[in-house]
């Protein structure tokens, strides 16, 4: 990632781009960034954002289509790092906050842009959970099914993503501070809205 380098509380919008358009835009908040890590924040009741117009060549986005319009919960916190082709989601659950594991999403590396950053989540996903000996791997059979119209041409290169983050994790080794399955969100962090205008910026094209 180059900059914009995002300070700590600021909104930070995660846009995904399928097939040359807006799919879905996620206002979040900047946890903190250092031009290579950038960790955000959804707080429980952020709105999710669907653009009005497009061609949709693979459909609108499935949480429009089941009614989703916000994110439900304790919120969700991310971990980004500068050309890495996943992220690393943590949730939390039930009234004592419990960590529930780590998920190693598979997107695009994130692409800074002026409000935040672009990617596009790749369906297929690496599951930890905290009280689980090893990881399971999540969605393969979607995966299977819609990749050949979301992802042309991508499908292996992201189903071995998916192999390179086992390997590690068989390996033992660690790329992230676990002490992040502590973490708590500063109380003053609201949901965000979504800026005007989200959906017509400027984005590059995979």
């Amino acid at each position: 990632m180059t900059s914009p380098v995002f300070q700590p509380g600021q909104t930070v919008v995660r846009r995904e781009i399928m097939r040359g358009e807006p799919w879905i835009a996620i206002p979040q908040v900047c946890v903190q960034d250092d031009g290579d890590l950038l960790v955000t924040y959804t707080p429980g009741g952020t709105p999710l954002a669907y653009p009005q117009t497009g061609a949709f060549p693979v459909g609108e986005h499935p949480w429009k289509a089941a009614g989703g319009t916000h994110w439900r919960g304790h919120g969700r916190l991310e971990l980004h790092w500068a050309g890495v082709e996943h992220s690393l989601f943590l949730f939390w659950d039930g009234p004592e906050r419990a960590f529930q594991g780590w998920y190693f999403n598979l997107e695009d590396a994130p692409r800074r842009t002026t409000i935040g950053f672009d990617t596009l989540d790749h369906e297929l996903d690496v599951w930890w959970a905290a009280d689980a000996e090893t990881y399971e791997f999540k969605d393969v059979a979607e995966f299977e099914e819609t990749g050949p119209a979301r992802y042309p041409g991508r499908m292996e290169q992201i189903r071995a993503e998916g192999d390179r983050i086992a390997g590690l994790l068989d390996a033992g080794e660690l790329w992230w501070d676990k002490a992040w399955a502590d973490w708590t969100p500063d109380e003053s962090w609201q949901p965000r809205e979504i800026p005007a205008g989200w959906a017509s910026l400027p984005f590059e094209t995979r």
